[in-house]
């Protein structure tokens, strides 16, 4: 098949049929998902859902887009002021003890509000990465350059590698996060690790995994490629986001790596100068603990986005960009969700399809491609919290156990939850 090319304004990627979704899959395959349900692998092509999202959707405006970057550092202002006005007084003679305390939980949920902004504008600066945020592409990595480095991401690093897990979401061997253990290499790492081995099927381990992942999950990925593809010959700290010569990168992107890494060094120059300046308390309570609430939202997030019982993997025979691209879910987080993480969380479907797409045009786009997409649009409107708990007990690996869908992976898992993995 010859060659394709798409253009920026329909699609964000140029590429031939081997990665894109003019690659053709086996039609009419069926397995069955964690839960025992059918489950039906798309047969419908990027083409199809390209061809019904309305074109007003490609619409960026960069005053619109740089109103919400002054929204959300305002807004993390107002707290931070706000806080550092009235917290201080909140006390009664003779109960001092008492309201110790209640100001430490102020302190606490002051940190909270302005991490959700902060993770908003870690959002924003994720747009910029897709080109979405506006038509000027050098606007786009300077702002996108700023934010993420305050936030203590490797812009450009990021940007690259994030590039290439859209470019093959739900591929097994080519996808760069999220990416699940097969069924041999669960049980050839819990036989390394005797301990997990023993307390794998108990809430008590699962909930030690959760919030490890939670706090240290997203500078893990960062540091080390966790969660990412296996890259034999390299040390974990030579697959590191961090490092200009990583095989996660290509040769001509090395100095755009350094230049993430200049981005991190002089937040941490600010930071200190902040401790110095203001305090510890102070940089803590407006820096510090709001950026864990940062690093906490995107693994939260971004995991539940590629993660679901209901949801497979494809190994390359049966992958094509419209599966991959499927291989996603909507959820729902309510005010926040919608007004503060900036849809990131009730549009992501579409992200996968179209990233260039601004998030104030995705949900008229989302509502276009579900036309397209029918039963295989994954939508679940459940709490995220008990969603979290729940895909983190049912999928601890993946399997093409259907012998009439071979190449379509779902997960399983040993704590006796749907489908029993087959010896």
């Amino acid at each position: 098949m010859a060659t394709v090319e798409v253009t920026t304004s329909s699609v964000d990627y140029k590429s031939s049929s081997k990665t894109t979704g003019l690659k053709t899959g086996t039609k009419g395959l069926v397995t069955l998902d964690t839960y025992g349900k059918e489950f039906k692998v798309p047969d419908y092509t990027i083409k199809d859902i390209l061809s019904a999202i309305p074109k007003h959707c490609y619409e960026r405006s960069l005053v619109r887009s740089l109103g919400y970057v002054v929204r959300d550092i305002v807004m993390m202002c107002v707290i931070s002021y706000l806080g550092h006005r009235f917290i201080p007084q909140v006390q009664l003679e003779g109960y001092e003890t008492a309201f110790k305390y209640i100001r430490g939980g102020l302190w606490c949920f002051q940190s909270y509000l302005m991490g959700l902004f902060g993770f908003g504008l870690w959002i924003l600066a994720h747009e910029c990465g897709h080109g979405a945020f506006s038509d000027y592409q050098n606007v786009n990595d300077f702002v996108g350059w700023v934010i993420h480095s305050y936030l203590v991401v490797p812009y450009f690093s990021w940007k690259f590698s994030h590039s290439k897990h859209h470019k093959a979401t739900g591929h097994l061997t080519r996808d760069m996060v999220f990416v699940p253990y097969t069924k041999e290499e669960y049980v050839e790492a819990h036989q390394a690790n005797k301990i997990s081995e023993i307390m794998e099927e108990s809430p008590i381990y699962t909930f030690l995994v959760l919030v490890f992942q939670q706090l240290g999950g997203l500078q893990l990925y960062l540091t080390t490629n966790a969660t990412g593809q296996s890259i034999p010959g390299y040390s974990k700290i030579a697959k590191s986001h961090y490092a200009p010569k990583s095989p996660i990168f290509e040769p001509n992107q090395f100095w755009y790596i350094v230049l993430s890494d200049i981005g991190i060094i002089s937040t941490f120059l600010v930071v200190y100068q902040w401790y110095l300046s203001f305090g510890i308390f102070h940089m803590a309570v407006n820096w510090f603990m709001p950026w864990l609430w940062v690093n906490h939202w995107l693994v939260f997030v971004t995991f539940l986005q590629h993660t679901d019982p209901t949801m497979p993997h494809y190994k390359d025979s049966e992958w094509t960009f419209a599966r991959g691209a499927a291989a996603t879910i909507d959820r729902d987080f309510g005010f926040i969700g919608q007004h503060i993480f900036h849809d990131i969380i009730e549009t992501h479907v579409l992200h996968h399809y179209v990233s260039r797409i601004p998030f104030y045009n995705a949900r008229d786009a989302t509502k276009a491609i579900r036309e397209v997409m029918g039963d295989h649009y994954r939508y679940d409107g459940t709490s995220m919290w008990i969603a979290l708990w729940s895909c983190i007990r049912a999928c601890q690996f993946v399997d093409d156990d259907n012998e009439n869908a071979k190449g379509v992976m779902m997960f399983r898992n040993v704590n006796n939850i749907g489908v029993k993995p087959k010896d």
